[in-house]
């Protein structure tokens, strides 16, 4: 067995529902060895949004190869850490997902985000067909084994609360990506509408068998806490951009003191 496949296995194995996951989202070399060197750390995870705004872009302008730099970056530290890696690949890239994919491998890869949302379909971007996203993650798990990498981790993401759509559609979403090979499913609830409720999280985590990956909110009040999602029994924790949003502001206060001549450390 490669060493890349055992870190895939070990990724794999992390997902437990009741017992989480936790995924402290990084975005390049600094961040991944600040978290990296944490004894909690399990794997490492990029963040889309953090990678484009560290490359002064908005999420949806961040193209494969901006993001597969970052991914270089990310796996020396992973790599040096014994960690897997997990990379937040959107929606895969539309038509560079395959190619996308086993770049990404091959910079050491040892799973990948996916998103249902195509951001090229239609003017404004829609969801895939449940059967055409189904089939781009057989894409994505034929393109690995092939690698040398069959336990390849898919964290197969819906956009459908987004999309206007319920939280049975979402399911009934998840439940397809499951059976075409995922090994984990997020639903995400998106900023926009609060992020998801309670009892949504229950419902999915029911349906789903507990393999569902929920975002932690940490930049404002009233999220449910690592406690509480344990006992709804997710598999996955994640954070997304936040470190990086609650880092900036740490960054200002200290420069602002440097240019008003106060001592700063």
């Amino acid at each position: 067995m490669s060493t890349q496949n055992s870190l895939a296995l070990r990724l794999k194995s992390l997902h437990e529902p009741g017992n989480p996951l936790i995924l402290t989202n990084v975005w390049d070399a600094i961040s991944a060895k600040t978290v990296a060197q944490l004894p909690n750390t399990k794997a490492l995870a990029t963040a889309s949004f953090a990678v484009a705004a560290a490359a002064g872009l908005e999420d949806e302008e961040l193209t494969l190869d901006i993001n597969l730099r970052a991914v270089e970056a990310v796996s020396k530290v992973a790599k040096a850490s014994n960690l897997p890696l997990t990379v937040d690949f959107q929606d895969g890239f539309s038509d560079q997902l395959e190619a996308g994919v086993r770049k990404a491998i091959r910079l050491g890869a040892a799973g990948i985000n996916l998103e249902d949302f195509g951001r090229e379909l239609g003017e404004k971007g829609d969801l895939y067909p449940i059967s055409e996203a189904q089939d781009r993650i057989r894409k994505v798990l034929k393109v690995a084994a092939d690698e040398g990498i069959p336990d390849f981790v898919i964290n197969a993401r819906t956009d459908a609360l987004l999309a206007g759509k319920t939280i049975d559609d979402a399911i009934e979403r998840g439940k397809a990506f499951l059976e075409a090979g995922a090994t984990n499913v997020f639903i995400w609830g998106g900023r926009e509408r609060g992020g998801m409720k309670r009892e949504e999280v229950e419902k999915a985590a029911k349906a789903l068998g507990g393999k569902l990956n929920v975002s932690l909110v940490r930049l404002v009040p009233g999220g449910l806490t690592v406690k509480e999602l344990r006992e709804v029994g997710v598999a996955r924790i994640s954070v997304g951009p936040q470190l990086m949003l609650r880092s900036a502001p740490a960054v200002g206060v200290e420069a602002a003191k440097i240019l008003a001549g106060e001592a700063a450390f």
